[in-house]
């Protein structure tokens, strides 16, 4: 891959990246909910998604589920199940009052137990949030033939592709949306701050749902 096809690709990727989305919707929930740092855990588990939907589509499975409206539709509404189970969860869970500033608040951040999401539970989701989205893996048909020459290599291409796409997803999600779910952390620590919080974030996956089951 040229360098200016590389520059090309960084582009591309951080324009996806900067995209608001379900993906972004669920770091800021992960990052108000348990903290900045922990919030890695569910992008971790996005970015396990997207080499998963750059690996379909190098196989030519994408070409089978794009081009099977049965398959692609049954996706499509698993996809937006799973984000209004998510928006649902979170609308109705209960502040927890006085929570200390070090403990996770908010309804998906803490089990029965009162301890904090663990960061295989926020992974599990970030996966699950990212992979029920069969529109990524049209949009990684369109995306990837631009980078990604036949008569070439293949190995390096895809790991080079796979590798930019990753590192600037990473990037945007923890230092641009994460970072900007911190700055206002301070605000959701009360019983009100948790309980908009809560019910803002969940009509936000709801509505992620919606557009990803009824928009085409």
């Amino acid at each position: 891959m040229t360098v200016s096809l590389w520059l090309s690709l960084l582009g591309a990727s951080a324009l996806i990246s900067f995209t608001p989305g379900a993906g972004a919707i669920n770091t800021m929930t992960n990052s108000l909910n348990a903290g900045f740092r922990r919030s890695i855990w569910g992008i971790f588990g996005q970015q396990a998604a997207l080499v998963a939907h750059v690996a379909i589509v190098a196989a030519g499975v994408g070409l089978l589920v794009s081009g099977s409206p049965v398959a692609f539709t049954a996706i499509r509404f698993a996809g937006a199940a799973y984000l209004v189970f998510l928006g649902v969860r979170l609308f109705l869970a209960k502040p927890s009052p006085a929570a200390p500033e070090h403990e996770a608040v908010g309804g998906l951040a803490r089990n029965e137990a009162g301890w904090s999401e663990s960061g295989w539970s926020m992974f599990r989701r970030g996966l699950w949030v990212n992979l029920l989205n069969p529109k990524a893996i049209v949009f990684f048909l369109a995306f990837t033939p631009q980078f990604v020459h036949p008569e070439e290599p293949l190995l390096p291409q895809y790991a080079v592709l796979i590798a930019t796409v990753v590192a600037v997803d990473i990037l945007v999600m923890w230092f641009f949306f994460a970072a900007a779910a911190k700055s206002v952390r301070r605000f959701t620590r009360g019983t009100r701050g948790q309980l908009v919080l809560n019910r803002t974030f969940g009509t936000l996956f709801i509505l992620v749902a919606a557009l990803l089951a009824f928009v085409h």
